[in-house]
């Protein structure tokens, strides 16, 4: 009978990961190898099969056509043994492993997931929290929620809110800011890592092309929003993100007015992979939560006590 598995799992493994991410080391730490060994488990795939699958460029390994058109079958198989060996383990339910960045997880996420955790005491969730896109097909995340278009290759992705957006600045600031073009009169806070178009917005607030926005600059999103918050400018955030410090009063959106984006945030799943019931939970709560938010924590800790909220569903700028 012949051996449907010529070459060994590992060596298939290792293949698949290298494929996807381009070069050896992220599967030697996968695999627990050197990556001599990952280097060797190519090449000796490569003479069995009698087929080479990889081009050595200087810019990394880059899979051949062959190998490319082959990939989402391996990936799609390793998501599924995994997902097997999870079953026979008898705790895939137990515990959800989700990935986010650090804006989604210090701005909404962490005054929320006590909630989850109440409604699911029989789900532990474990929080990896990274600037970085994690690999959603590992067997040890089961999903992630990324801030983008939508279309990253290798995931499912449905869109759970966050597509608004708008300036946002301390209450302070905001008494300098009787009309859009009062922007160029205070500092503008320059996030590095914003998808957010300022273009946009301001072609929106008929705001003239040629006035200069100009500002403290950061390459951290989460120390950007800090920024805004101690007074040190205006800032371009989702609504999503600020309406929990807008609710609180830290702080205000001086123009009250959002733009519809293309970007959003997004729960997000490794191709292939089973919809478990641990995630079936967290897309059912998300589907709830965020709209639930879009007032902030304060306004929602009010109507869950009971409590009227005399301005509404508004930001606190006061006019």
């Amino acid at each position: 009978m012949t051996n449907p598995f010529p070459i060994p799992l590992n060596a298939l493994r290792a293949i698949e990961i290298v494929a996807r991410r381009g070069a050896l080391a992220p599967a030697a730490d996968e695999l627990g190898v050197t990556i001599g060994a990952v280097s060797q488990h190519l090449r000796r795939a490569e003479e069995r099969l009698g087929v080479d699958l990889f081009d050595r460029t200087g810019g990394g390994l880059r899979p051949l056509p062959a190998l490319s058109a082959a990939l989402p079958q391996l990936t799609a198989g390793f998501t599924a043994l995994a997902d097997g060996l999870g079953s026979l383990k008898g705790d895939e339910d137990g515990v959800l492993n989700l990935t986010v960045g650090s804006v989604f997880a210090s701005r909404w996420l962490i005054w929320r997931i006590a909630k989850f955790a109440r409604l699911h005491p029989e789900i532990e969730v474990r929080l990896n929290v990274s600037a970085t896109m994690v690999d959603l097909s590992r067997a040890d995340v089961d999903c992630g929620i990324r801030f983008g278009l939508g279309q990253w290759p290798g995931v499912q992705a449905s869109l759970i809110g966050g597509t608004r957006y708008q300036p946002v600045c301390a209450p302070k600031v905001a008494q300098h800011l009787s009309s859009v073009a009062d922007l160029a009169k205070v500092p503008v806070i320059q996030d590095q890592t914003t998808m957010l178009s300022w273009e946009a917005w301001r072609a929106v607030a008929g705001l003239d092309p040629a006035v200069v926005l100009d500002g403290p600059v950061y390459s951290d999103a989460s120390l950007a929003f800090d920024a805004a918050i101690a007074e040190q400018g205006v800032l371009m955030a989702a609504d999503m993100m600020s309406a929990d410090a807008v609710s609180d009063g830290r702080l205000v959106r001086p123009f009250g007015l959002s733009v519809d984006g293309p970007q959003g945030y997004w729960l997000v799943v490794g191709r292939g992979k089973r919809e478990s019931g641990k995630l079936r939970a967290l897309r059912r709560w998300l589907a709830q939560e965020v709209p639930a938010s879009a007032c902030g924590y304060l306004k929602q800790q009010r109507d869950e006590a009971g409590v009227a909220d005399p301005r509404g569903c508004m930001d606190n700028h006061g006019r």
